[in-house]
C-alpha cells in the first residue's frame, strides 16, 4: 500500500517547495471573490511582468555603471535577448503604486506597453486588471507579494528561480480548478518519464544541479522537438532541462508547438519566455486537427498529453485526411487521431513519447482495434508503460504512455548521442518486430489523498530499463564507458514480447496481459516444512475459533437469547 506523504516532505519532483508553497497559500488568501480560472491570469500575468522587469533592471544597473554606454538604450537589451521594459512597466513604478486605487489601469498600461515595445510578445499578456469584480486593495496585496520572488543576489533572481515559482502555480492552479485546469497543466512528474525515456540517455548521472561534463555527456542532443497539443508548454521546459543537465545548451533543440485554447496558449508563451526558450507555438492559437500550422514539420521528437478520449474534434469533416495512414479514425474518439497525427509529423528516424486513456490499448468499437492492429504490423509501437492511477488532475481514468519509434534496426536515431563501447555512435540495437512491456501501475507515491507522483526513483527505474532494453543505456546504469546495457525481463514488471505474441492476444497492447505476476520472495524455507508449520498454524486458529464460539453461545445463553 502506497504511503501518505505531505507535499512538502515530498522531495522527488516538486523541488524544493518551501517558499513557493508559502507564496501560494499567501496568494490564494488574497483571491477574493475570483475564482481559481480568473485568478491565475492575474497572478501568473505579474510573476511574468515580475521576471522581465527584473532582468531588464539588472541590464539597467550595469550600463548605468558603464561610462560608454546608455542605459536607455533599446539595443543594448535586445542584443542580450532582453525584453525592453518602458518606465511605465517596470516593477519598481508599479510596486510603488499598488496601494493606488488606479493601480489596475496602471498595469493593464504597463502590459499593453510592454506588447506594443516586444513584438513576439503581441497578444500573449493579460490587460484586464482594471475590471471593476477584481479588488484593488487584493490586488495591491498581490503585487506585494510577487515582490518578494527573486529578491538578493544576481543568482536568486535567476529565470530559475521565477520558473519555479510559476510552474508550481500552474500546478496548483490545476489542482484548484480540478477537471478544467487539468486540461492546460500535464503533472510535472509524468512530462519528467516522458522526456527521460524519449531523449538518449545520458552517459552519466549528474550530481543534484550540476551538468555532466562535456566528456562524460558525449555528443550534444539536438533535434525539433514538437507538441501538437502544448498546453502550458511543460513537456517544452522539461526537454530543455534536460539537455541542459546532460551537457548541452538551452536551444540546442528547437521547440514547436500547437494549442488551440487562447488562454492556455498565452500561459504557454508566458512560460517559455521566463524560461528564455525560443519557441515557435504559431502566431495564434489554433486546433491542430482542422488548422494545422506545422504541415511540413516533419519532428525528431514528438511529446505530447492529448486530451483524453476527446468526442468533439471535428472528424466528420476530416473523412479523407492524408494524415490517416492506418485507417479513418472514429468521429467520436479523436485517440487515433491524435496518434497518426504524431505519427505524420515524424522524420523518417523520430520518435513520439504520449499519454492516452487505457482504453486505447484495447479498444475494438468503431476501427479502433484495426488501426491499432496496422501501427503494430507496421512495426511502430516501441514501448507501453501502464501508469497508476491518480496522477492527473483532471480525470481519474487510467492512462498509459504510449513510445513509437519510425526506425527500430538500429542504424540511426534523430540525434547524436553517447559513445559506449560495443556500440556504433549514434546506433540503437535492432528491436524490429519486438515491443517492450512495462507495468508500473504499483509504483507512485500519494501526496494527498486524491493525487499520486511518481518518485525519482520510479521515473529512473522505468526510464532505465527502457534504455537498457533499446541499448542507449551502459551496463553499469548511468556511468559512462561500460558498453551497452543489458535488459532482462522482470516478471510483473517489464517483458520484450514479438509481434507474433501480440497477434495471438489480438493485438491487445496492455503491458499486464505480457509481464506476468510478480515472483514470490523466496524466504529460504522448504515448501514441505512451511506446509507442515502453516497446517498446524490453521488448526491452532480454528481450535480458538471453537472455543470462542462456545463462550460466546454460553454468554448469551445466561442472557436469555439462546
Amino acid at each position: 500500500m502506497p504511503r501518505l506523504v505531505s507535499k512538502k516532505s515530498n522531495g522527488n519532483n516538486s523541488g524544493a517547495l518551501g517558499f513557493e508553497a508559502t507564496l501560494w497559500a499567501t496568494a490564494d488568501k488574497l483571491r477574493g471573490n475570483l475564482d481559481a480560472a480568473e485568478y491565475k491570469q492575474v497572478v501568473l500575468g505579474l510573476i511574468f511582468l515580475k521576471y522581465i522587469s527584473d532582468a531588464f533592471e539588472e541590464k539597467h544597473a550595469a550600463l548605468a555603471q558603464d561610462k560608454s554606454s546608455d542605459p536607455e538604450d533599446r539595443d543594448e537589451y535586445t542584443a542580450d535577448n532582453i525584453f525592453w521594459v518602458n518606465k511605465i512597466a517596470r516593477w519598481s513604478y508599479l510596486q510603488g503604486r499598488a496601494k493606488q486605487p488606479t493601480i489596475g489601469k496602471d498595469l493593464d498600461d504597463a502590459m499593453v506597453a510592454v506588447e506594443k515595445d516586444n513584438p513576439t510578445l503581441k497578444g500573449v499578456l493579460p490587460k484586464d486588471y482594471a475590471r471593476p469584480h477584481l479588488d484593488k486593495q487584493n490586488l495591491g496585496g498581490v503585487i506585494d507579494l510577487v515582490s518578494t520572488i527573486g529578491l538578493g543576489d544576481k543568482q536568486s533572481r535567476s529565470k530559475d528561480i521565477i520558473g519555479r515559482v510559476y510552474e508550481y502555480f500552474l500546478s496548483e492552479f490545476a489542482s484548484a480548478e480540478g477537471k478544467k485546469g487539468g486540461q492546460f497543466y500535464t503533472p510535472r512528474c509524468v512530462v519528467q518519464l516522458l522526456v527521460e525515456m524519449l531523449l538518449p540517455a545520458p552517459a552519466c548521472a549528474p550530481p543534484a544541479g550540476k551538468p555532466c561534463s562535456s566528456r562524460q555527456a558525449g555528443a550534444p542532443y539536438k533535434g525539433r522537438v514538437f507538441d501538437p497539443c502544448c498546453g502550458s508548454g511543460g513537456m517544452f521546459v522539461q526537454s530543455e532541462k534536460f539537455v541542459e543537465a546532460h551537457g548541452g545548451r538551452i536551444g540546442d533543440i528547437n521547440v514547436l508547438g500547437h494549442e488551440s485554447n487562447p488562454t492556455t496558449w498565452r500561459l504557454a508563451r508566458m512560460n517559455l519566455a521566463i524560461r528564455g526558450i525560443e519557441g515557435n507555438l504559431g502566431l495564434e492559437p489554433a486546433d491542430s486537427f482542422q488548422r494545422d500550422l506545422h504541415k511540413d514539420l516533419k519532428a525528431d521528437y514528438i511529446l505530447a498529453n492529448p486530451p483524453f478520449n476527446m468526442s468533439d474534434w471535428g472528424g466528420e469533416r476530416l473523412r479523407e485526411d492524408v494524415r490517416w495512414k492506418f485507417g479513418v479514425p472514429p468521429t467520436g474518439n479523436a485517440n487515433f487521431a491524435w496518434m497518426q497525427h504524431f505519427i505524420h509529423h515524424l522524420s523518417p528516424t523520430g520518435t513520439a513519447g504520449f499519454v492516452l486513456a487505457n482504453g486505447s490499448m484495447s479498444s475494438m468499437q468503431s476501427g479502433e482495434g484495426d488501426i491499432r492492429r496496422a501501427i503494430i504490423e507496421a512495426d511502430l509501437v516501441d514501448c507501453m508503460v501502464a501508469l497508476p492511477g491518480q496522477l492527473f488532475y483532471s480525470t481519474q481514468i487510467p492512462v498509459c504512455l504510449w513510445f513509437l519509434a519510425r526506425d527500430k534496426s538500429g542504424k540511426s536515431i534523430p540525434s547524436p548521442r553517447v559513445r559506449g563501447e560495443g556500440q556504433g555512435e549514434g546506433k540503437f540495437r535492432d528491436r524490429r518486430r519486438h515491443v517492450l512491456f512495462i507495468d508500473a501501475r504499483k509504483l507512485g507515491t500519494l501526496v494527498d489523498r486524491v493525487h499520486r507522483e511518481l518518485t525519482d526513483d520510479d521515473i529512473a527505474k522505468t526510464a532505465d530499463t527502457y534504455h537498457a532494453w533499446r541499448g542507449d543505456l551502459p551496463a553499469s546504469g548511468r556511468q559512462a564507458g561500460k558498453g551497452a546495457g543489458k535488459y532482462k525481463d522482470t516478471p510483473g514488471f517489464c517483458k520484450s514480447v514479438t509481434l507474433e505474441e501480440i497477434a495471438r492476444h489480438g493485438h491487445v497492447l496492455t503491458p499486464g496481459r505480457y509481464v506476468g505476476a510478480e515472483e514470490a520472495e523466496d524466504d529460504g524455507e522448504p515448501f514441505a516444512q512451511k506446509m507442515k508449520r502453516l497446517t498446524a498454524k490453521l488448526d491452532e486458529q480454528f481450535a480458538e475459533s471453537a472455543r470462542l464460539e462456545k463462550t460466546i453461545r454460553r454468554n448469551l445463553k445466561g442472557l436469555g437469547y439462546a
